[in-house]
């Protein structure tokens, strides 16, 4: 991550060039500062003898799973589910142009790219203005925020590569996540960890913690620690909190237009001023919270599934809770609470210099309760998960031959992308895992299935390209094979087959072909 630091401010400096007088390094960081207020530069300043609240407001938006990818962007279907992204990021980013105190973050790169590319350029310039000043702030930032079990890691490397490409390409050095953002899977690999450490993040936030582990943790103050995510790589050390309630916020402080808890009412003449009675309960809370923690910040997930789509509510609420909650200091409170997010807790408990507890091992499996183990999902929905295998071999082949081929076609990029996009969603914690609604199995199955067709024709393309004798074959592949079936190779009486091996060596595999007896 340094080193990419490096390279952005190098690039900065030979704008500025004729504007600095000397390319010194306090020089060169001032001028990135005053143009730029992202990142740790950008995070609200901790008070040392107090117990710091890190207010995190956030909407945790699944790329499918009681409804289908578009449904949840669309906001359809409310009857299986009241849940419209469009709108939750319509709203918040209105809210966060009010009060330059605000801040939210994003994670899913796929929902993300289908509401930035609708809107005008003029909204698209305030997103990239809120990006600057570090008050939108990306973490995870892949395509889907994937699973950690059934996942092959080519497909969770490719997947972070996509939604990380967009955000860099659009929103630059400000949009680049430094924190992973892991809070709805059902476990976690060591192996997930060490992508994490080798893409150049700086922590990861988990939700799902064995219960029986969470408690212990809790007892003992584990809950942060540092993760050793690789036996044989040299720095493989991760920075893991395991959050308190989950993702959710806690109770009595649920402030969405889908949650049953009071607001703050601050009327002075209101029967119902609730004011005394709601910072009690939050001081309590904080305070309880932070004793399962070494340092003296802790971090409250404000949002949970599909929330914000009505940000004035939340935002207005939490103005109020963090007003209240630090004019108790004038009665002696030493709780101070203010927005932040997951990056800026990352460098308030790396200022605190604690020896943290280490771990080296896997978070699996993960059980919610004493008779609920959440182990069924690696093997349920055989058929989807080896679908998608095949999938992630197919995209590696279309890559190469797409860039191999001596004439790139049109359509070439739109038919990868459109692959590498449904493939990323594939990885997500309620696709590969089969824990979706049959409906949205589906509509994964048509995904793939349209993505597929789009990545044959590059694949046909070139290889008739690069045929030689300009003979053009209509090239095609076994699609039911699953089932002992193949339309072309039971068909024709006289055809051509190519093996592809898209890998850099040679390999030795069967090839089954269904033919007429």
């Amino acid at each position: 991550m340094g080193t990419r630091n490096l390279l952005f401010q190098l690039a900065i400096l030979g704008c500025l060039g004729s504007i600095l007088a000397s390319p010194s390094g306090s020089r060169a960081k001032a001028a990135f500062q005053s143009t730029a207020q992202c990142g740790y530069e950008a995070c609200p300043v901790v008070k040392e003898n107090m117990l710091n609240v890190h207010i995190v407001a956030h909407t945790h938006d699944d790329v499918g799973w009681l409804k289908t990818v578009d449904q949840y962007y669309y906001g359809s279907q409310t009857s299986i589910q009241v849940a419209g992204v469009q709108y939750i990021l319509d709203s918040v980013i209105k809210e966060l142009t009010r009060d330059s105190s605000r801040r939210f973050i994003f994670v899913e790169s796929a929902f993300m790219k289908q509401w930035y590319e609708e809107q005008t350029e003029e909204l698209q310039q305030t997103v990239r203005d809120l990006v600057d000043e570090g008050r939108l702030e990306f973490v995870g930032g892949a395509w889907s925020m994937n699973d950690e079990a059934a996942v092959h890691y080519q497909s969770v490397i490719d997947q972070f590569t996509w939604g990380l490409r967009f955000l860099s390409d659009t929103f630059g050095e400000c949009g680049r996540p430094r924190a992973g953002w892991q809070i709805d899977p059902f476990g976690h690999s060591r192996e997930q960890g060490s992508l994490f450490v080798q893409m150049g993040y700086d922590g990861l936030f988990q939700g799902r913690l064995d219960f029986q582990d969470k408690n212990e943790r809790i007892a003992k103050q584990t809950m942060e620690m540092m993760w050793k995510t690789s036996a044989s790589l040299e720095h493989s050390d991760l920075f893991t909190s395991g959050l308190y309630y989950i993702y959710a916020p806690p109770p009595g402080f649920c402030f969405d237009v889908l949650c049953t808890d009071d607001p703050i009412i601050d009327g002075p003449y209101s029967a119902d001023n609730n004011v005394r009675e709601k910072i009690d309960l939050f001081l309590e809370t904080v305070q309880n919270v932070s004793k399962a923690y070494l340092t003296n910040n802790i971090i409250l997930t404000m949002g949970e599934d599909f929330h914000y789509q009505d940000a004035n509510m939340w935002f207005k609420n939490l103005d109020k809770l963090i007003k209240y909650t630090n004019a108790r200091q004038a009665e002696g409170s030493m709780v101070n609470a203010f927005y932040s997010t997951p990056s800026c807790y990352l460098n308030a408990v790396h200022d605190a210099n604690v020896d943290w507890p280490t771990k080296s091992d896997d978070f699996f499996p993960y059980a919610s309760d004493p008779n609920a183990f959440w182990t069924g999902y690696f093997t349920s929905r055989p058929t989807h998960k080896r679908y998608e295998r095949e999938g992630n071999l197919f995209l590696q082949v279309c890559k190469q031959l797409s860039a191999i081929a001596p004439t790139k076609e049109e359509f070439f990029e739109q038919h990868l992308g459109r692959l590498r996009e449904v493939m990323g969603v594939m990885q997500h914690h309620d696709a590969i895992t089969g824990t979706e609604k049959q409906h949205v199995a589906d509509d994964y199955a048509r995904m793939m299935y349209v993505a597929f067709e789009g990545c044959n024709a590059n694949a046909r393309s070139a290889l008739n390209q690069l045929n030689g004798d300009g003979v053009k074959l209509d090239w095609s592949y076994c699609k039911t094979q699953n089932i002992s079936a193949c339309e072309t190779t039971e068909s024709f009486e006289n055809l051509q087959v190519l093996l592809y091996n898209p890998l850099a060596h040679s390999t030795d595999d069967f090839v089954r072909l269904p033919v007429k007896e």
